[in-house]
């Protein structure tokens, strides 16, 4: 069956989702995650986009950006080429990581804008990973709070204000608000997301952030990872969520 054409936006902004193929872990550790940063930054100059915010998971990254000179298309091939290029030397494997073909979604309006901005820095937060969101490492959010390496923060700041104490105090309040924003994201075939996930975890295993598993004594942790497995969550998403590691999982 033939794939759908990519809906082109009118501003030149989209949020992409990339994600490793068969849902695998595409991020091992730091290394992993500052080498694909750079990737970006290397082809941001090449390609001439723009980024505003990202956010890199385990399994998958998040990108608010602007098609610069060359198609979005064209760049994520160059990246995902480099990246992967490097990731099988380093890993000694073979073959693809990433899905086929990345998602995207136009981004037409400032409200739309910053929905998915705040979407893409509470990704960890909703997923369990941290109790804040300026606690996590690999998302864009540090950014504008210090000196941009990656993204033009001026173009979101300006939306809160020309000052830009004023705006700065007013983003991270926007960013930090409770919300239930859905944005574009990966539920094909999946039962629960990541965020379904974690708050199962929490009701299930009657914790505040579902790493806390993790400092359980060993009958009292297996317990509640076999009741996960029961409502349907896979060893992968009990890990990437829990951080409890993949054998400990397989192994109850």
């Amino acid at each position: 069956m033939p794939r759908s054409a990519r809906k082109k936006s009118n501003s030149g902004i989209y949020h992409i989702v990339i994600r490793g193929i068969n849902k695998q872990r595409i991020f091992e550790d730091d290394r992993d995650n500052r080498y694909f940063l750079e990737r970006l930054k290397t082809y941001k100059e090449v390609g001439g986009y723009e980024i505003y915010a990202y956010c890199l998971m385990s399994n998958h990254v998040h990108l608010l950006m602007t098609e610069g000179e060359e198609a979005i298309g064209t760049a994520f091939r160059r990246i995902g080429a480099s990246y992967v290029y490097w990731y099988n030397w380093k890993y000694n494997r073979t073959g693809h990581l990433f899905q086929d073909r990345f998602r995207s979604e136009p981004v037409e309006t400032d409200e739309y804008f910053l929905t998915v901005m705040r979407y893409i820095h509470q990704n960890p937060l909703k997923a369990g990973i941290v109790n804040k969101i300026q606690e996590y490492p690999w998302s864009s959010y540090r950014e504008y709070r210090q000196k941009p390496a990656l993204c033009d923060t001026t173009y979101a700041l300006n939306m809160f204000s020309l000052e830009h104490a004023n705006a700065l105090r007013l983003w991270a309040q926007f960013n930090q608000e409770e919300s239930n924003d859905r944005c574009l994201e990966y539920d094909d075939g999946v039962r629960f997301n990541d965020f379904e996930a974690a708050e199962l975890i929490r009701k299930t295993a009657n914790v505040k952030n579902p790493g806390d598993i993790q400092a359980y004594e060993k009958q009292k942790r297996n317990t509640a990872i076999k009741m996960l497995k029961e409502e349907g969550l896979s060893i992968r998403q009990i890990e990437r969520v829990t951080g409890v590691s993949f054998g400990v999982i397989r192994g109850v």
